[in-house]
């Protein structure tokens, strides 16, 4: 498929395996967002490992944009039959289709599989690729009559080119830390109010109390029986909730092997035997550090166990270790009292159907007015002392 405009060479393929690696990454790293869940081993491990795939309801496209054999743009586009794994939902829209007679699945989605990290979604050279980009999504989904589709957790230089070409904006709200230079966890605690600090000594105190010790391991340090830990681990915490896990033990094999310097993994014992983890992702954004808080699970119950592996650890990794930032994925007003504040996250949305992309654009509007109000209400119960942030 050519673009009439330039001499852009527009390619939908079937597997980022047909993109060559390095010219891949090398163009992540080049975005306003670039994060390791959008890195070629990550996506390819997502097909590979049989994590996302159509027979799990991801059947992966990817829209790349062409100058000769030179690669001037790319996103990982996703066929879907459901709205499970994205967490931007859009279940009230696919429930109107249905009472209108009308099929909104399958639809396209771009964004990581099971990932709600905010990050480029749109990888380009250029702001003229990047419109090519977003021009192709929209051709290629008219041309295979989807219903929509849905850019989420996207950055900000995505989010302008989506919104030149027309897309709807949504936004919803995650909980992020800064570190503010703090010389050690003790010096973290005395910044916020005396209510917040006392909560957080008291859980801490629960597990220490319970015989939980701690020790993390990155990159090639994470050998084999640790990551089988882990998987029994996150496996048997999915299980608990009457779920499977979304990924499978060979995903992380893959990722471990390719990526290894990605993951940060926290591991608890107790009694001389491991009884929980938690695994985080490390990636750099211009000169900014940023963790990823990512999975966690535990083969045993220990009060306030989950508030340690996955929140006071990595956060202690990070002040003791000059990491910049710390993301805790989805939701989550509660990790407000652990001092992880409101941020807004963003996706674009087209709709084929006229009168339901008014309705849908009507509906966010709303939605957005609110989202503002809810952010307002959130800064005003900051963990912190006044002044101390």
């Amino acid at each position: 498929m050519k673009n009439d405009s330039t001499d852009y060479v527009i390619r939908v393929l079937n597997s980022v395996g047909q993109i060559d690696s390095a010219q891949w990454d090398s163009m992540l790293a080049r975005q306003d967002a670039p994060t390791p869940f959008m890195r070629h081993a990550y996506l390819l491990a997502m097909e590979q490992s049989a994590s996302a795939t159509p027979a799990t309801g991801w059947t992966p496209r990817f829209v790349s944009v062409w100058q000769g054999k030179h690669l001037a743009g790319a996103c990982a586009l996703y066929l879907k039959d459901h709205s499970y794994g994205e967490y931007v939902f859009d279940w009230a829209w696919a429930n109107a289709y249905e009472q209108h007679g009308l099929a909104y699945y399958p639809k396209a989605v771009i964004a990581t599989p099971f990932t709600p990290v905010p990050g480029s979604r749109l990888l380009a050279q250029d702001d003229a690729a990047r419109k090519a980009l977003v021009d192709a999504v929209i051709a290629w989904c008219r041309q295979q009559k989807l219903s929509s589709v849905h850019l989420l957790f996207a950055s900000e230089q995505d989010m302008r080119a989506c919104q030149a070409a027309g897309l709807m904006l949504r936004h919803t709200v995650q909980f992020h830390w800064s570190n503010q230079g703090w010389a050690g966890f003790d010096d973290f605690l005395a910044s916020l109010s005396q209510e917040k600090r006392k909560k957080i000594r008291q859980e801490r105190r629960k597990v220490a109390q319970a015989g939980v010790s701690w020790r993390w391991a990155r990159g090639a340090q994470i050998g084999p029986a640790n990551w089988d830990l882990f998987y029994r681990c996150y496996e048997r915490t999915y299980l608990e909730h009457g779920n499977s896990p979304y990924l499978t033990r060979e995903f992380f094999e893959m990722t471990a092997m390719h990526m290894p310097d990605s993951w940060l993994m926290f591991i608890a014992e107790r009694e001389g035997r491991a009884i929980a983890c938690s695994l985080i992702a490390l990636g750099e954004q211009g000169q900014e550090k940023v963790a990823y808080g990512r999975y966690w699970g535990a083969l045993e119950r220990v009060d306030c166990l989950h508030f340690e592996a996955c929140y006071y650890q990595p956060l202690q990794w990070c002040i003791d270790h000059g990491w910049h930032r710390f993301e805790g994925g989805a939701q989550g007003e509660h990790k407000m009292a652990r001092a992880l504040m409101p941020v807004k996250t963003s996706s674009a949305h087209w709709l084929a159907q006229p009168a339901f992309a008014d309705a849908v654009e009507r509906f966010l509007a709303r939605e957005g007015q609110g989202i503002a109000g809810y952010m307002e209400q959130l800064e005003n119960r900051s963990p912190f002392r006044q002044g101390a942030r």
